[in-house]
């Protein structure tokens, strides 16, 4: 990547069809971020927005709606190869594009729409409760929410080693101890974050993507604690804080190229908490992602 200003592409990807464990619904979840993301633009004047945080007045990024990927409702696997091939325009375009699921089956495909419009090296920080490791069963099949984490690193230049998991957290299936032993892919629990803190996580983070020539960013919002993001598709206490969160995003930005945010779920939400906090990170992501860090 240069280190010239760049800008974002928000795609839509009203689809749960994957979601054969937790709660349906973040289908509907694309709309109501775009419309919390509305709700914080409107504060932009003359190209500028405050940030109370920093006390700075900061460039407001380019973020254009590049509306829905052509999702199909009944099938699966077209659904992913569209959405894939809809990210992969988006990059070729010259755009950081910014993925609102739906479910987490699009870890997958934002990870292979990156991977397929770029040479070199794919690595992928994914944010989630769960290791999403799974390789098949009876009930999800091969590329359900469970799966999208070990479909992304099987891509031909998806590198584990400079991958790396965050949030984890409670219980999993024996299988996934297996894969994560097998195969060295790193981790931060969410335990371990709390203990370590945001700055010590964030520099192992950039610690294990160096090296890697393009990241994909994948959040899956359950990675937050519920009492922070009620509207998820499955909730997990003990997760990370909001404010955790947001600060992460905000240093990692700079150094991704592609972004997505799932498993919001408005069916479960209050007052729309979580779509809201969606929204933010989305909007930080590209208010301090917007100069590239040079690779």
């Amino acid at each position: 990547m240069s280190a010239s200003a760049r800008s974002f592409e928000l795609i839509g990807a009203p689809f749960d069809g994957a979601s054969t464990l937790g709660f349906p619904g973040s289908r509907f979840a694309p709309e109501r971020i775009r419309h919390a993301l509305g709700w914080i633009t409107q504060r932009v004047e003359d190209g500028r927005v405050f940030s109370l945080e920093t006390g700075e007045l900061h460039a407001a990024p380019v973020i254009h709606d590049g509306g829905d990927a052509a999702v199909v409702a009944h099938d699966l696997m077209t659904t992913l190869a569209r959405t894939s091939e809809r990210v992969s325009e988006s990059v070729r375009a010259g755009h950081v594009p910014i993925l609102l699921g739906g479910d987490d089956c699009f870890l997958f495909a934002g990870t292979q729409g990156l991977h397929d419009a770029t040479s070199g090296s794919v690595a992928v920080i994914h944010f989630d409760a769960h290791l999403d490791v799974m390789d098949e069963n009876v009930q999800q099949g091969t590329h359900s929410q469970s799966s999208g984490m070990r479909r992304s690193l099987e891509l031909p230049r998806a590198s584990t080693e400079h991958s790396i998991q965050v949030g984890l957290r409670h219980f999993n299936f024996p299988s996934s101890h297996d894969y994560l032993a097998d195969s060295g892919l790193a981790r931060i629990t969410a335990a371990e974050f709390a203990e370590i803190g945001t700055e010590r996580a964030i520099a192992r983070i950039l610690e294990r993507i160096a090296g890697a020539e393009h990241v994909h960013l994948s959040f899956d919002i359950d990675a937050i604690d519920p009492a922070h993001a009620p509207g998820a598709g499955a909730l997990e206490p003990g997760g990370i804080t909001s404010r955790q969160a947001i600060d992460t995003i905000a240093a990692l930005a700079p150094h991704c190229d592609s972004f997505a945010v799932t498993e919001v779920n408005p069916m479960t939400d209050h007052q729309d908490m979580t779509a809201t906090l969606a929204a933010y990170l989305c909007y930080y992501f590209a208010v301090f992602g917007q100069e590239a860090a040079a690779k």
